[in-house]
């Protein structure tokens, strides 16, 4: 199945496309235009995290640090010792 379908091919193959969504996600196009994208649940859950993570300004101050080699890297297990 392609990746991109017009509204109403969308409308006319929804459970199909639904179910497509689930592998990849689905451009919708009106008037050959893209207007929307369709995405998995699965999917919008790691957006919606790495999100959160990329305005949490300690966790990307914690990435930055082990990227350039200036953290500490722990396994773990070293958290079972406290």
């Amino acid at each position: 199945m392609p990746a991109f379908y017009t509204i109403q091919t969308t409308q006319q193959k929804f459970s199909a496309v639904v179910d497509e969504v689930a592998d990849h996600p689905v451009t919708i196009t009106k008037q050959g235009r893209a207007v929307a994208v369709q995405i998995s649940m699965e999917r919008m859950e790691v957006i919606a995290e790495t999100m959160e993570l990329l305005a949490d300004s300690k966790a990307m101050s914690a990435i930055r640090k082990h990227r350039s080699g200036e953290a500490k890297y722990h396994d773990l297990s070293a958290l079972d010792s406290r």
